[in-house]
């Protein structure tokens, strides 16, 4: 079979790239897009390479930015302009190829294999694309060349910003296997430590070893992270255009410190769950009915539940039945890394009235709340999500100001 040609493009900076596009003032100054950029409050959604130097990163507390640099300019988000900016990437790439799978709202994969015969070899090609996005955009984009998805990721990782990295099958394990463990895909800080205690701390490690001991000590995992620490992985990009049937819904977000009280825990199902109905209405698959929850703790040990719920899309309805989960299944005062919220069971014409909508007429309630929700929504597509939010979420301050609706399953 012929080789395939993939590339990884990571926008760089993408939110800060874009604002000082929109604001030719801030180029070359240290920068924030966080929710409020009046107050100390909120989190860190994106920083420039001159915040970078200052070793602000993305997630940490605007408070925590100031700190390292007390003169860094904060700017609220405009993600009607990154959704905008995202879509004319996505025209480039489209000169060149129509096989792309869109990762985030600032990565994408795209197989370029049948391109080369038109446009040059791979790094060619993401030269003429990494040129483009620049001069026609006024952003820029680190491109991985490589052959297959994997790797592609790990090469585009390699120079930032505004350049383009190769990685062969020839040089794969010259330029891969001494890498840390933690460059690999998926291995976080607590799979690096059970690698570790195995002598496994870099990636020629992984893949020179016995896959049974690796599936021993993480599960059917550590046969996927053998694969790839092997430059093995062969999954196909998967274009736009080939959308499975969607079955459910989700969103989940690696919080910003272990959290143990459960009134920060319900605001932030809210917060997860406002996403996710907004997904859900943006999918137009109708109502859901069940409610699906995963929280992990500080040892990313997992607890999953579901539970039935009258078929909905409102947040109120999904958010509660989240919290009530969460509480039923998990041991108070035990903190939480990460959480999600997932919805499934879906029915465009799935019909079941509340006592209230039976009350009121037909189904006049809820059809009052889906306006006020999508108003909501359409007024947060327009000025950000900061500029409308629910009581329960402005009461943290560790909640307010984070959009995460651009986050992925």
């Amino acid at each position: 079979m012929r080789e395939r040609v993939i590339l990884h493009s990571d926008l760089n900076n993408f939110f800060a790239s874009v604002e000082t596009v929109l604001n030719p003032s801030l180029k070359g100054k240290p920068i924030i897009v966080c929710g409020d950029p009046k107050k100390r409050k909120g989190i860190v959604l994106a920083k420039s390479e001159e915040a970078k130097k200052y070793g602000i990163k993305t997630a940490e507390t605007v408070a925590s930015a100031l700190r390292k640099c007390p003169q860094v300019l904060r700017v609220a988000p405009h993600h009607h302009e990154y959704k905008k900016y995202s879509l004319l990437v996505r025209g480039i790439y489209e000169r060149f190829t129509d096989v792309i799978e869109e990762l985030s709202i600032d990565e994408c994969s795209l197989d370029v294999t049948a391109s080369t015969k038109l446009f040059g070899s791979g790094v060619e090609i993401a030269e003429q694309i990494r040129a483009a996005v620049k001069e026609e955009l006024g952003v820029t984009v680190s491109i991985g060349v490589s052959f297959n998805k994997t790797t592609a990721k790990l090469a585009s990782e390699f120079k930032k910003p505004d350049a383009v990295s190769v990685v062969t099958r020839e040089s794969y394990e010259k330029i891969v296997y001494p890498l840390p463990v933690t460059d690999l895909l998926y291995v976080g800080k607590s799979t690096a430590e059970v690698l570790g205690r195995y002598g496994l701390n870099t990636i020629g490690d992984v893949a020179r070893a016995d896959v049974e001991l690796l599936i021993k000590a993480l599960g059917k995992r550590g046969r996927q992270l053998w694969i790839c620490a092997r430059g093995e992985e062969n999954e196909p990009v998967r274009p736009y255009t080939e959308k499975e049937e969607v079955k459910s819904i989700g969103n989940s977000m690696t919080l910003p410190h272990d959290v143990t009280s459960r009134e920060e825990i319900e605001r932030w199902l809210y917060a997860l769950s406002e996403s996710v109905v907004s997904r859900l209405r943006d999918a137009d698959v109708g109502k859901a009915n069940t409610v699906h929850i995963v929280v992990k703790n500080e040892k990313l040990e997992e607890i999953t539940c579901q539970k039935k719920v009258s078929p909905t899309t409102h947040c109120p309805d999904i958010a509660r039945a989240a919290y009530e989960l969460f509480c039923a299944h998990y041991p108070r005062g035990a903190s939480v890394r990460m959480i999600g919220v997932t919805v499934s069971g879906f029915d465009r014409h799935i019909e079941q009235l509340s006592i209230l909508d039976a009350i009121e007429g037909e189904n006049h309630a809820y059809e009052k709340r889906e306006r006020a929700e999508k108003a909501v929504e359409s007024i947060r597509g327009k000025y950000g999500y900061a500029s409308l939010q629910r009581g329960i979420v402005l009461t943290d301050e560790k909640v307010n100001g984070l959009d995460i609706r651009g986050k992925k399953d």
